[in-house]
Parts: structure tokens; C-alpha cells; sequence
């Protein structure tokens, strides 16, 4: 948490906000241990304007522009990831202050963004125009944007286990642990059964299943299961939607089976063993 669906989330409601508005000051608490270079976000931030802001698989790109004749690189970007707590909100400047708020980026029209996370697993950092291939270049496809021949073609090539492949960042930016169990259960496809071993019908399900999963979060406004909110601070609702997920020993919506829970790919992975067939390895 957050994965694609939440982080997509919170870009679509800063845009609503955040762009052409000026950033007229930086703050930030004594804990800035999530920060990379703290000292740049003060020196760098301060005048410049919001130009857009959009998703990147997990991370938030807020893209910025320089005054003309203010210095450096005129086109700068503020990337961050949210980790495990993070949240972004943004309201006025005199609203109370939640606890473990480590950012304050005072706006020109009297808001503050303000950033919050708990466990401080997230990171900020700015990303200059040039250093942008080099930090986000090495992610994968977007499942969201992927057409079915790319998704098969990086499926099928791969003989590592498709909980795994969907999960590594290096292969589909985005995914993670609640929408790839929910895209597996939904394709009937065990999370230990290896993506070169899947057959044309299975990809073509799993494709569509992805798809589905990630687009009716989005709808729904993300997955509330512990410490997100929207930009607005409100609480996504797919997590009634959940079908596997978190949901060890209760009955399959689908055949009435058991959920279990099983470590695939150094994470808790939740299936039905009546709909998704286990590997013959497993079984």
C-alpha cells in the first residue's frame, strides 16, 4: 500500500488543485530521515510553478517550472512515493495538523500540500529534468497502458512465478500485493503457477482481469485497509470489493471453497485452491 489504483488516485485529485499554483515556501520537520537531499526541497521549491501532476506506477511526478532568468534547469519535478503510510492532502494552511506531518509546502493562494506518514517509509526527492530516465527508466510496462500482445509477450517469456512477475516493478509498474492476488483469483490463476506455463486463454483472462481490477479501483477511489486517504483525506471503498484479499479461511464468492493464504514471492498470497489450480508441482 499504496499501489496503482490509490496513488492514481491522489494524482487525479491534485490536478484538480495543484496546477498553476506556485509553491511560495517549504517546511519540514525534524524527521527528514525519507527525504533524499532535504536541503534541495528548501533551495529548489520556493517560486516555482505546478505545471501538471501525474502517475508513474507507484510514484507521484508534481512537475514544476522555474520563473525565466530564476537559475539552473527551468524544468524540475518533485517525485514521490507514498510507501506504506504516506499521505498527501491539501487544505488551508490554518487547519489543524495531523500527527507525523513532515512537509509543508505553502501554496500561493493560501493552502498548504502537506505530507504525513507515520512509519516514514515513503521518499521524496527532486528529480531534475534531466535525471528522469535514469530514476524512472528502469521501471516496467503499465498494466493500464500495456496492449494484450506487449502484456503476453513479457508473460510468456518469463519463467518465474506470475505472482512475482505482476508484482515486479521492473516488469508492470504499478501492481502490487492487494490487486495482483484480486487479478489472479479473478483470471482462476494460482499465484505459483509460472507465466511461460500459461496458455494463451489464461494471459487473455489474466489481461482483462488486471484491467478490470485496477480501473474499478481506481472508480471506487483505492483500497482503504490501513492508513490511506485520497487527497481530500477521504477513505477509498474498493476494499469491500476484495475477493481474496485478506480474507484466510472464509468461503470463495465464486464456489463456496476455503481462501487460504500461502508466501509466494516473499509475500502473503490469498487464493482459492478450488478456482485457482495449483501447479502439479504444488499440488
Amino acid at each position: 500500500m499504496p499501489e496503482l489504483p490509490e496513488v492514481e488516485t491522489v494524482a487525479r485529485g491534485l490536478r484538480l488543485v495543484l496546477p498553476g499554483r506556485r509553491i511560495v515556501g517549504v517546511r519540514l520537520s525534524a524527521k527528514t530521515d525519507f527525504i533524499d537531499d532535504p536541503a534541495s526541497l528548501e533551495r529548489e521549491l520556493p517560486g516555482t510553478r505546478v505545471v501538471g501532476v501525474k502517475r508513474y506506477g507507484k510514484f507521484l511526478v508534481i512537475d514544476l517550472e522555474r520563473a525565466k532568468g530564476g537559475g539552473g534547469d527551468e524544468k524540475l519535478a518533485l517525485l514521490i512515493h507514498l510507501g506504506m503510510t504516506g499521505q498527501i492532502v491539501v487544505g488551508a494552511a490554518e487547519a489543524p495538523v495531523a500527527p507525523h506531518t513532515h512537509a509543508f509546502l505553502s501554496l500561493d493562494d493560501g493552502r498548504e500540500l502537506r505530507y504525513t506518514d507515520i512509519r516514514r517509509f515513503g521518499r521524496i526527492r527532486i528529480l531534475l529534468d534531466g535525471e528522469r530516465e535514469a530514476v524512472l527508466g528502469r521501471l516496467g510496462l503499465d498494466p493500464l497502458e500495456a496492449s494484450e500482445k506487449d502484456f503476453r509477450q513479457t508473460i510468456t517469456t518469463r519463467s518465474a512465478q506470475i505472482k512475482a512477475l505482476l508484482m515486479d516493478q521492473r516488469v508492470f509498474r504499478g501492481m502490487g500485493n492487494i490487486y495482483t492476488d484480486e487479478s489472479l483469483w479473478r483470471a482462476k490463476i494460482h499465484p505459483k503457477r509460472l507465466g511461460a506455463k500459461l496458455n494463451d486463454g489464461e494471459v487473455k483472462r489474466l489481461y482483462r482481469a488486471v484491467r478490470e481490477v485496477l480501473m474499478e479501483a481506481i472508480r471506487l477511489r483505492g483500497s482503504s485497509v490501513s492508513d490511506y486517504v485520497d487527497s481530500d483525506g477521504q477513505r477509498g471503498e474498493f476494499q469491500s470489493r476484495h475477493r481474496v484479499y485478506q480474507r484466510e479461511g472464509k468461503k470463495c464468492f465464486r464456489c463456496g471453497g476455503v481462501i487460504r493464504r500461502a508466501i509466494v514471492a516473499g509475500r502473503s498470497s490469498f487464493f482459492c485452491p478450488r478456482c485457482q489450480r495449483a501447479p502439479r508441482s504444488e499440488r
